[in-house]
Formats: structure tokens, C-alpha cells, sequence
């Protein structure tokens, strides 16, 4: 009785949001409670910029407590792509001890409902916003991302996509009634009635794998649509970016223990060097949702052996855009030149594949060869780089060794178009900064083909010459079948060829952005309006977020009874 209170205060202080965040699904408009500039934080208990800076720096060197069950050991060891040896350590969980105490406040959670489970999930979410400052130092120092980046994705970006699951989560609960009175006439006989009622249950404890680029954008969907529906949520953070989820899981334990619920339904599995817990944690029993992001390999074979879970991964693909004419020449290079640069091509949305015929194309500017265009391209990027402040700003620092090598092998594939230099970051020297390379390569020349049908993630894209604008759309459609894309782009004023790559995307359901060139960029999307992948392709089997990305996380289960 005591969390009752607690519970109907949260209702009366996040409904509005929650309904909100309910209509902009449906309407799919823009809308975001969290605001994307650092000038808009520092008010209403929130930390500004200054405090935001020293409550990062003041946990470098500690122990990060969480009061969870289990603890065995202190574990770390996160060194920032910038270089900054954060030293901060977390609880390394015995699971036999953790994950039956994960259990034990379930059925509070779930006998609460959905409208209670929705608002302390907003709760969480509004105090992960109000340090927007902290967390956004937090997932730069883990992720190399440069630190408005850091800010914008990490922050109120990642809290809009949590919302958005909230969201969906609450609709799809709430679906089927709770009660309903069922009347069958039966003619002269008196009518069949009976009483029925409809209860949402969790599948169980929910697994999140996070990953080292977006830690918090692509940790919070699954976290909080598990959660929302019931389920308690084990997060299991990439061992070089433990911090910004362990900092949500500590928020979410707080607000449920204030709510009155078991702070154990979020707790956290660091790991120590080396420990690689993931394939144990996937196929225990105890596990009934997984939700990962990350390579293709480990994706599929949590797809195959993590039987006893509903399984959600988010993979790699071969993203690929299609260059076939334009009416705004300059728009077009600007807007690519940028979407291959952002965050140094560390991102699953970043364009990989040029498909550009060899012929050239027709332009506002008169018609331009592919040599014509690919030095253009090559011109427009090393133009938004050339000032090194500027580029630092844009491409932030590489994430890990193996970007670097991908990077610095590429530029023997074929011949490049631009050449990846390196930058100098004044404040972190010992950051590995890149600008991006681009390579030329025969999409007729099988020799080729190894390379531009592969994901090469990082700073690294592809100018695949074609035959026509034809061979580009049959390259595009096999590609996105046998490799999978996140994200599809095409420039075209041709009607039919807009068509044609239109189809390609309906039948192998990819997300596709036509002809962009201003402010939208492909590899980017807006919560409670875009989809982020579709779940029809071999690059994710879900889609941040739907409906069928948070009903299977919870079944209803109904008891009838004689009126």
C-alpha cells in the first residue's frame, strides 16, 4: 500500500507526457519533451553545463554502487577513445544470486499495470534528462562521439527513443480490455454470460546487450519497453561503455525503490577484461528477451542458440544510396558529404555504397561524369573538414582499433578518390581522428564486388561505377536482400527511377530517403516519427519503434468465470 501514493503522484505529474508521447505516434509530427540544445538545462533541478562537467569529472577514479544483490567483485578498466583513463569500477554480479533476486519483485511490477509501469519509466527517463550534461561526457568519453553529438544522441535523442517504446508499450497493453462481460443469446434459454478478465504478463527477465558507439540510443528502446511491460531488465553494457548505462541503471533502481517497487527489476552485469558473459547470460534460462546491437556474427548466433528468448537484434547491413540525377547539385554533395562524415561513418545509418552510373549523370549544373562527380564528392568533404576545429566537431574520435584498420586498409581496394587524413585534437591528444576515405570501385569487376557487398564500418565508403541507372536499382535490391541495409537513399528526378527504387524498398523492406538536401541527413531519424530499421531485412529483425517490437515482450493471459 505504501507505493500507492508514490504511484498515483507519477500518474498525475506524467500522464500529460505519456499522452502525449501516445499522439505523436499516431500522428507521427514532431514532438520531443527533451530539448536538444545544452542551453535549454540548469533549471527545474536540472544540471547546466559547469555542473553537468563536474559531476562527470567527479566520478572518474570511483566506485560506482548500486546496492545490487551478488556482488563478487569491483570491475573496469573503460579508456576513452579521447584517451582518458576514466577508472571507474561496478559491481561484477554472481548471477545465481542476482538474477533469482530479479525475480522476486516482479509480481508487484506487473499487478501495478500498465499506466504505473508507463509513468515510473518516465520518471527514470526525466531524470536521466535532467542530467543531460553528465550523460552526454559520458557516452563522448566511451564512444569517441564528439560531444555535442554525445549530447544531442546520447541525450535527449536516446530519452525520445526510450519514450517512444514507453509509448507503444502502454498502447499495446492496453489493447484489450481489462474486464469485459461476454452475453451469448441462446434463443428461448436464458443467455450464456460470463465475467472475464484480461492481465498483461511479463515473458520474464529481459536481457540488454549494449553497444560501444550508442550506448544509450540504441540501450534505451529495449531497456524501457521491457520494463514497461513488466519485465525486469538486466543490462549487460559493451565493456568499453559501461558508464552511461550504469549511470541509467542506478537512476532507474532509485526512482523504483521511491515508487515503492523491487530496485532489483534494473540491475547491471559489468564483466571483467576478457570475461566475454554475454553467451552465458543469452542462453540461460532465466533470460526470456534479448535485446542487442552490434555485429552480425554474434547477432545470428544469438538469433539461433538463445532459443528459450524473443530475440531482438539490431545488425550490420550494407547501406547504399543511388545517384541517378538531381536538381540541386550543390544540396546534394553538401548533404553527403556531411552524411559521411558525421561521427567518422561509426554509425549503422552512414551510407557505404555510391551507385553511380558510369555515364554520369544529369544535374541542375549540366550533366557531370562519374569521375566528375566523385572528385565533387571528394571536393565538398575535404571542404566541410578543412578546418580541423570544424572536423574535430563533426567526426569526434575513432572508436576502437579495429575502425582504424578497416580504414587504413581500404585505401588499397581501388583506386581513392579521397585520401583519410589524420587530425589533431588540441585538448585530446591522444585521440585518433580521421577524416573519411573514398574508393573507386567497377561494380562490373567481380574482383570489386568482395568489398562493396561487405560492411566496412567506419569512415570508408564506396563510388560504384554502374552501368545504368537499371544495373544500380537490381545492385540495390540484391544488396539489401543478401546483406541488409539500415538505411537506403537516392537522388533522382527521373519519376520512374524514383519508382523503381521505391519498389526495391517496399518489397525488401528498407527504410528509404529520397533526394535530401538540406538539414535531414539519411543517416539520422527523428523518434515518434521515423523508423529506425524495419525488421525486414537481414541488417535488424526489429524496428525502433513499432508495436511489434514491444508486444511480444508480454503475453495477456485471461480468467473467465460465470457471471
Amino acid at each position: 500500500m505504501a507505493a500507492e501514493p508514490s504511484a498515483h503522484e507519477l500518474i498525475a505529474r506524467h500522464r500529460p507526457t505519456l499522452d502525449q508521447a501516445l499522439e505523436a505516434i499516431r500522428t507521427r509530427a514532431y514532438w520531443s519533451p527533451h530539448p536538444e540544445h545544452p542551453k535549454a538545462y540548469g533549471e527545474h533541478g536540472s544540471l547546466d553545463a559547469a555542473a553537468g562537467k563536474a559531476a562527470f569529472d567527479a566520478l572518474l577514479g570511483t566506485r560506482l554502487a548500486l546496492g545490487q544483490p551478488g556482488t563478487d567483485d569491483w570491475v573496469g578498466g573503460e579508456v576513452s577513445p579521447y584517451g582518458v583513463e576514466l577508472g571507474v569500477t561496478y559491481p561484477h554480479a554472481d548471477l545465481d544470486v542476482l538474477l533469482p533476486a530479479m525475480r522476486a519483485g516482479q509480481r508487484a511490477w506487473r499487478d501495478a499495470g500498465a499506466e504505473t509501469r508507463a509513468v515510473v519509466s518516465i520518471e527514470i527517463l526525466k531524470r536521466i534528462s535532467d542530467r543531460t550534461h553528465e550523460f552526454a561526457h559520458a557516452v563522448m568519453h566511451t564512444s569517441g562521439q564528439a560531444f555535442m553529438m554525445a549530447f544531442q544522441a546520447g541525450g535527449p535523442h536516446a530519452q525520445d527513443r526510450g519514450l517512444e517504446a514507453v509509448a507503444y508499450a502502454y498502447a499495446e497493453q492496453v489493447r484489450t480490455p481489462a474486464v469485459a462481460e461476454w452475453t451469448k443469446p441462446q434463443g428461448k434459454r436464458d443467455p450464456l454470460v460470463m465475467n472475464k478478465e484480461f492481465t498483461p504478463v511479463p515473458r520474464g527477465t529481459a536481457l540488454v546487450i549494449g553497444c560501444n558507439t550508442f550506448p544509450t540510443w540504441n540501450g534505451y528502446p529495449g531497456l524501457f519497453a521491457s520494463l514497461a511491460t513488466g519485465n525486469a531488465v538486466l543490462v549487460k553494457p559493451h565493456p568499453r561503455a559501461v558508464l552511461p548505462l550504469a549511470l541509467t541503471v542506478q537512476i532507474a533502481r532509485e526512482v523504483l525503490t521511491e515508487a515503492g517497487f523491487d530496485p532489483n527489476l534494473v540491475a547491471l552485469a559489468a564483466e571483467r577484461p576478457g570475461e566475454g558473459i554475454a553467451k552465458t547470460l543469452a542462453t540461460r534460462p532465466e533470460i526470456r528477451i534479448i535485446d542487442y546491437t552490434g555485429s552480425t556474427g554474434f547477432g545470428d548466433w544469438l538469433e539461433t542458440n538463445a532459443r528459450q528468448a524473443q530475440v531482438y537484434t539490431e545488425k550490420a547491413g550494407v547501406n547504399t544510396v543511388v545517384v541517378e540525377s538531381t536538381d540541386d547539385y550543390k544540396g546534394m554533395l553538401s548533404n553527403l558529404a556531411f552524411s559521411l562524415s558525421l561521427y567518422s561513418g561509426q554509425m549503422c545509418t552512414t551510407p557505404q555504397n555510391l551507385l553511380i552510373p558510369r555515364d554520369g549523370i544529369t544535374t541542375d549544373q549540366g550533366p557531370k561524369s562519374y569521375d566528375e562527380v566523385v572528385a565533387d564528392l571528394a571536393r565538398s568533404v575535404d571542404g566541410l573538414l578543412g578546418d580541423d576545429a570544424r572536423a574535430n566537431g563533426l567526426l569526434g574520435a575513432l572508436v576502437n582499433p579495429d575502425v582504424k584498420a578497416r580504414l587504413e586498409a581500404a585505401a588499397g581496394l581501388g583506386e581513392v578518390a579521397l585520401a583519410s587524413r589524420e587530425i589533431s585534437n588540441p585538448e585530446f591528444p591522444d585521440a585518433v581522428v580521421r577524416t573519411p576515405v573514398i574508393v573507386k570501385l567497377d561494380g562490373a569487376k567481380p574482383d570489386d564486388e568482395a568489398a562493396y557487398m561487405s560492411e566496412c564500418f567506419g569512415p570508408v565508403s564506396f563510388a560504384v561505377a554502374v552501368d545504368s541507372a537499371s544495373d544500380a536499382v537490381e545492385l540495390l535490391r540484391r544488396t539489401v536482400r543478401e546483406k541488409g541495409a539500415m538505411t537506403v537513399g537516392a537522388y533522382t528526378t527521373d519519376a520512374g527511377v524514383e519508382a523503381a527504387v521505391e519498389e526495391v524498398c517496399l518489397e525488401e523492406a528498407a527504410q528509404l530517403s529520397l533526394n535530401l538536401t538540406g538539414g535531414v541527413f539519411v543517416n539520422q531519424t527523428a523518434a515518434f516519427s521515423d523508423f529506425h530499421g524495419s525488421g525486414g531485412n537481414p541488417a535488424a529483425n526489429a524496428a525502433l519503434c513499432d508495436g511489434a517490437f514491444v508486444a511480444n515482450r508480454f503475453r495477456v493471459v485471461e480468467v473467465r468465470r460465470d457471471a
